[in-house]
């Protein structure tokens, strides 16, 4: 806290933000609501796929096949159910028939065929087992935006009773259809969950309500601009509607963690007695410098996302920066202009009051503006002084929550994502459980070059005698492209299916062939995530290295920041496959367990936990360090005592062990509200991210990194002589050393009771 002495020292971005408030709040109204406007049916235009590699030789050969064999590629399946008769029945197959030429005949389909049409040797992959079921397929043309505009048109007189039999619809198009419906209306539902709580918990936290619901309007404000970047976007690039619901969890939490910091430390300076143009400025100059470097911590760990081709994680790139810079923005820009406005009264609307009984009402700004933090000064105290037990034990702990993960299996996203009861669901579930061969599950070979027959019936002959082939039919020739379909002999995407992928690419032929489907699918996308996760990795570690250093001028820190923000997110990954793959849980969290975890979450998951992770580990270690630079750091290294190293470590937590305890269960209350969704990726980030987040604010930062920076000593703050002097040049620090010899009494005091 400062002191006032003198006049107040106003720094030219406070002068900037607090000349004229009044008209920078007016012209922040008039920007959201063109955010509004611009934002407005934003989910419509984004994409629900995105997971493949666009450069990959699946993906090429998925788009000629489309072009020059639509049939081959049916995105469109009509379960037909003909109830206890047979599906040979003749009024079945008259009313099938029916069916089918009315399929035929709409508009941007192609491709219709279906078991009553088809030749002897493909009927039977489209008639159940049982002979009450069978297929009608077809593919819808178009981009995602026009294939679900057709669905919408054609799927009401299609689906329901038509005398005989009951049809159901399925396929790809239908899947990603009801998928970004459910994904729309849970969002909706997150945010009606979110909001409330999130503005009880701010209520508790500052007492006042003015101050509660200044972080959410710098959330709503973060939300709403990033819907009409993503919109913007949208226009020139795919983007996946997943990327909404970081948009949301990230919008409020960040927004929350930012202003909590901002309004906290402005009261700490109005408790103190400054005046609120001082206190601004001593916020901006302290407390705003770590909200811009946590949002740079965090927007370089959602940057890395970039380097990757899918869609689907590029889309979280672009989400979450966004929505990090612009909550980040509205905190440093907008939030001091409402704070100089409101002065005093932040404190007002003091709802605490209503169940507090007895006892002398508390100052003005007294309750929220210096906390005692006692218990924190006691926990940091009890944790150093028994050091290297809470450091092997709770890094033992996290290693032992984190051992599933090594049994992962990845997977690609599909019906099994949405609910059991989902339409589409059922379908490809009775295909799966009823058909034989899993249709729409086999490989698709391009052959593309001159060839005799004589060449395809040799070609087809060494792709059978290959041990994990069912079935190959084909050729379907077209001028000088073909088609091979192979069936696998097991599911579609086990380990079976993808070394089968690997040995139809090694098989010679006399002509260029292209393999996909989705086994093959899977394979690029995971030599395409394992051939840039390093890149990916060491841009974040590199930059966050140097962010960190930046902000302490240690060499030691950052590692130590590094390795414990990597190891905090092993509670998450355990998690993610103790539930989610190997299903534990799985009826009472509402979800299907598909027995594997689509490929790309894993990447995702970590670039936004390891971000969220920096946040909360930037606004410790900057109190850490200005309780150090009060104390040591204008002395020589060697002449720094133990004493004063323990000491900024227990003030740092006291200051802020509350504040971060308080935004980690804000923001896993906005993640668990994501994680209700009924889509189950969603639902496994929501929960999985809630669960890091908590282990990061209550595990790493209480115990591991106060036990791990007392078994370091004195050492955390050494850097070379050269290091040194480019952060004395460069550095950036949360307010200016005070002079030595300014204990704090309560303080000192928990540390001799400790």
């Amino acid at each position: 806290m400062t002191e006032v002495n003198g006049p107040p020292r106003v720094g030219g971005w406070t002068r900037f933000v607090t000349a004229r408030p009044r008209l920078s709040l007016l012209a922040a109204l008039v920007l959201t609501v063109l955010a509004v406007l611009a934002g407005s049916g934003v989910a419509d235009r984004l994409g629900s796929g995105g997971w493949e590699d666009p450069d990959a030789q699946s993906t090429y050969a998925t788009k000629a096949l489309e072009r020059e064999f639509p049939a081959s590629q049916p995105n469109l399946l009509l379960l037909v159910d003909s109830g206890r008769a047979s599906v040979d029945d003749p009024a079945v197959v008259a009313e099938a028939t029916r069916l089918t030429e009315r399929l035929a005949g709409e508009k941007g389909v192609v491709g219709v065929g279906s078991y009553w049409q088809a030749d002897a040797s493909s009927a039977p992959a489209l008639r159940a087992q049982d002979g009450h079921e069978a297929l009608i397929a077809a593919r819808v043309t178009g981009d995602e935006k026009t294939m679900g505009e057709t669905l919408d048109r054609i799927a009401p007189a299609l689906r329901g009773t038509h005398g005989p039999v009951e049809v159901r619809i399925g396929g790809i198009v239908a899947v990603r259809h009801e998928m970004q419906t459910t994904i729309q209306e849970d969002l909706t539902r997150a945010e009606i969950i979110a909001l409330p709580i999130t503005l009880v918990l701010l209520v508790m936290v500052f007492g006042s309500a003015v101050a509660a619901l200044l972080p959410l309007g710098v959330g709503i404000v973060a939300i709403l601009g990033t819907n009409a970047i993503l919109g913007g976007l949208a226009e020139f690039t795919d983007v996946s509607i997943f990327a909404m619901n970081l948009t949301t969890a990230l919008g409020l939490g960040l927004a929350i963690d930012y202003a909590l910091f901002i309004v906290r430390r402005f009261r700490e300076e109005l408790a103190g007695g400054a005046e609120p143009l001082t206190a601004i400025a001593t916020t901006l100059r302290t407390a705003g410098r770590t909200v811009l470097f946590s949002a740079l911590t965090v927007a370089v760990s959602l940057a890395a996302m970039l380097v990757f081709p899918q869609y689907f994680l590029r889309s979280f790139a672009y989400a979450g920066m966004a929505v990090v810079l612009l909550a980040a923005a509205a905190a440093l820009i907008l939030l001091p202009a409402a704070l100089i406005l409101l002065g005093h009264r932040v404190d007002s609307l003091d709802l605490r009051r209503l169940f507090r009984r007895g006892g002398p009402a508390k100052g003005k700004g007294e309750a929220a503006g210096r906390e005692d933090g006692t218990a924190w000064a006691r926990t940091a105290t009890l944790v150093m002084r028994r050091a290297p037990f809470f450091a092997l034990a709770t890094t033992a702990v996290l290693v032992l929550l984190g051992l599933p993960f090594l049994g992962v299996r990845f997977g690609t996203a599909d019906d099994r994502q949405l609910p059991s009861s989902a339409e589409s669901h059922v379908v490809q579930q009775h295909i799966r459980d009823g058909f034989p061969g899993s249709p729409g599950g086999g490989l698709e070979v391009l052959a593309e070059g001159r060839a005799t027959e004589a060449q395809y019936a040799a070609y087809k002959e060494r792709v059978a005698a290959l041990p994990e082939v069912a079935r190959v039919d084909g050729p379907l020739v077209n001028g000088d492209s073909a088609y091979f379909t192979v069936l696998p002999k097991g599911e579609a995407v086990d380990d079976a299916a993808q070394r089968l992928v690997g040995d139809l690419r090694a098989t010679e032929a006399p002509f260029d062939t292209k393999v996909t489907g989705t086994a093959a699918a899977l394979v690029d996308s995971k030599h395409a995530i394992a051939a840039q996760l390093p890149w990916a990795a060491t841009f974040i570690v590199v930059v966050t290295l140097i962010l960190v250093f930046l902000l302490t001028g240690s060499v030691l820190i950052p590692l130590q920041a590094v390795l414990l923000n990597a190891l905090s997110l092993t509670a998450m990954f355990g998690a993610v496959v103790w539930v989610f793959q190997d299903g534990h849980l799985s009826g009472l969290l509402g979800f299907t367990s598909p027995g594997s975890i689509e490929t790309t979450l894993p990447v995702l998951m970590f670039c936004v936990a390891f971000g969220l992770s920096m946040d909360y580990g930037v606004f410790l270690l900057s109190r850490i360090k200005e309780e150090y630079d009060r104390g040591g750091a204008s002395r020589p290294l060697e002449a720094v005592g133990d004493g004063d190293h323990e000491r900024a470590i227990r003030r740092g937590l006291q200051r802020t062990g509350g504040l971060i305890t308080a935004a980690a269960v804000i923001l896993a209350v906005v993640m668990v509200a994501i994680g209700t969704s009924r889509v189950t990726n969603t639902k496994m980030l929501g929960l999985g991210i809630a669960l890091a987040v908590l282990m990061d604010a209550m595990v790493v930062r209480s115990l591991l990194v106060p036990a791990i920076m007392r078994l370091t000593g004195k050492a955390t703050w050494w850097a070379p002589a050269p290091l040194r002097r480019l952060h004395a040049r460069f550095g950036l620090s949360e307010g200016e050393p005070a002079p030595l010899g300014e204990p704090d009494r309560e303080e000192d005091k928990v540390g001799a009771r400790g």
